[in-house]
């Protein structure tokens, strides 16, 4: 079974959207998807909300801390936010892919209802276009 990790800051917003992402995609048992964080804010609202609406349920997620994760061997850790990548702690994963991307953080946007669904929408589409990109580039399915 090949492992995943998804790392971000708080594990709230944008690694929860590329964990359900990753789940949809996947979709098969040789794969375990994880999404952790250097700090844990729960689930941010609008992260569940815009992910409901393209017919995925994040809400059981739960924020988990990195250091929840230090004894699995991961396949892959995918950094999904500059503060995470340059801020990780040292994951004990030696032979795991290391990618980086850092996406568009819709949870620190101040504005109205429709500025703040938008700013979601956006970050959303984003990290769906990339990791069913990866996904495909690396054979996972």
């Amino acid at each position: 079974m090949k492992n995943i990790l998804v790392l971000c800051t708080g594990n709230s917003c944008r690694s929860q959207m590329a964990h359900g992402y990753l789940n949809h995609f996947l979709d098969n048992r040789s794969i375990k998807v994880y999404s952790a964080g250097i700090e844990t804010h729960g689930i941010n609202p609008g992260a569940a909300a815009i992910m409901k609406e393209d017919g995925i349920d994040i809400t059981q997620h739960t924020s988990n801390h990195v250091d929840e994760y230090k004894d699995v061997d991961f396949d892959y850790i995918i950094t999904v936010c500059d503060h995470a990548n340059e801020n990780c702690p040292y994951i004990p994963s030696e032979n795991a892919k290391r990618l980086h991307h850092n996406f568009y953080d819709p949870s620190k946007l101040q504005g109205t209802k429709e500025e703040k669904h938008a700013a979601f929408l956006r970050a959303r589409e984003e990290i769906k276009e990339y990791f069913e990109d990866l996904v495909t580039k690396f054979n996972l399915r």
